[in-house]
């Protein structure tokens, strides 16, 4: 890392299949200052695995539900204190507005927490 740069908080959101919820998600924070986001599903189908590596990586690990927890505690035990789970039902096609409404409104405070700089398109939910 060079001199005088601050690293990036890096941010790993699961779901089950990596299409809806999870992508939606990395899509929003894609263009947050000092954020860096990825994604991952639980299920053999998805685009991207979910696997240890990814886990290590991650400063930051945002579940949809209570079995995308279980699996990356499953892989990684250390990482329960990297976990927030955010309880969002898989009923959300990719980018559906009240997806990123409801996941504007969980992610919103972990980005003040963490003093992630917004951009214009990532707004305080209302």
């Amino acid at each position: 890392m060079k001199k005088g740069r601050q690293e990036k908080v890096k941010f790993l959101f699961v779901c089950t299949g990596n299409r809806d919820r999870s992508r939606t998600a990395q899509e929003l924070f894609k263009d947050i200052v000092g954020c860096e986001a990825r994604s991952a599903g639980t299920s053999e189908t998805a685009p991207v695995q979910l696997s240890k590596n990814l886990i290590d990586w991650a400063d930051k690990i945002f579940v949809m539900e209570q079995r995308h927890q279980e699996a990356v505690l499953n892989l990684a035990p250390k990482a329960r204190r990297k976990i927030e789970r955010l309880d969002i039902p898989d009923e959300f096609c990719f980018n559906q507005p009240e997806l990123r409404t409801l996941l504007s409104k969980k992610l919103f405070p972990h980005l003040k927490a963490l003093k992630c700089r917004k951009t214009p398109c990532f707004n305080a939910p209302t």
